[in-house]
């Protein structure tokens, strides 16, 4: 059968996109999901979304990981998706859709390569050493550091990623380097088991924790350097809890294909 598909990419994080909504593909297989997503085998991507109708809202979004498992919430997947859903007529400007994580509002500037995801609160920061332990949709782990640029991400990301705390269940490193007029940060995530060009419920975190570790008290907007370009994360902080969290970034499309499975 041939299914029709879309690739989008968010500040480099980048995603194969199906409607799901008349789509003859009916069952969903992991192993497909995988290949679908290798570099060498496949198309190619961090991860792999489907678009569904949902009766309570404009479509319900649903994520596999690129190892073909089903993800925990991803923010600039969600970011490409509203994008991919505005291609299709779904909504004009703003929508409320449907993840794992619960219901997410977000709004498309007219260009339509501009989108501002909202995020799930967040209450619950633990700290792991100097690091910092949270969950914005994903679980995350925040490490400040210097030099950035030139640090191990993989071995090192994948280390903590693995070791006796994290292992069960998996967490995704950041390593943030602050710059007098930027957070500049690098990703190692679970699932694709390698550091991404961005991730979005990661920047969500190290905006979160750097915010908390400095204090910021009040409307914060945060400006991040990632690997494929530049995102921003604004919130609302109250010293207990972040509110009113926003992804802000580029979603835009690549090319569309058609897949024969």
């Amino acid at each position: 059968m041939n299914i029709k598909f879309s690739k989008y990419q968010g500040a480099g994080n980048d995603f194969i996109l199906i409607d799901h909504r008349m789509s003859p593909l009916k069952n969903i297989d992991n192993e497909l999901v995988a290949q679908l997503c290798h570099r060498r085998f496949g198309i190619g991507a961090d991860g792999l979304m489907f678009l569904l109708d949902h009766e309570d809202y404009d479509f319900e979004m649903v994520y596999y990981n690129a190892d073909g498992k089903p993800g925990s919430m991803c923010g600039n997947g969600g970011r490409c998706i509203v994008a991919f859903a505005k291609h299709l007529g779904v909504f004009d400007n703003e929508t409320n859709f449907l993840a794992v994580d619960g219901p997410h509002y977000a709004k498309i500037t007219a260009e339509g390569n501009w989108v501002e995801l909202q995020m799930i609160d967040v209450e619950q920061v633990e700290q792991d050493g100097e690091a910092f332990v949270l969950n914005t949709g994903s679980p995350h782990y925040v490490a400040q550091v210097e030099n950035l640029a030139s640090l191990d991400v993989f071995n090192q990301g994948k280390a903590i990623r693995n070791n006796e705390t994290y292992q069960a269940n998996g967490i995704n490193v950041n390593f943030v380097e602050p710059k007098p007029d930027r957070l500049f940060v690098r990703t190692f995530e679970r699932g694709v088991e390698d550091e991404t060009y961005a991730c979005g419920t990661g920047v969500t975190a190290v905006a979160m924790a750097m915010a908390k570790h400095q204090q910021q008290i009040g409307k914060v907007e945060t400006p991040i350097e990632v690997l494929g370009g530049k995102l921003q994360v604004n919130f609302n902080y109250d010293g207990q809890k972040f509110t009113d969290v926003f992804l802000c970034g580029p979603a835009e499309k690549v090319f569309d294909g058609e897949l024969d499975v």
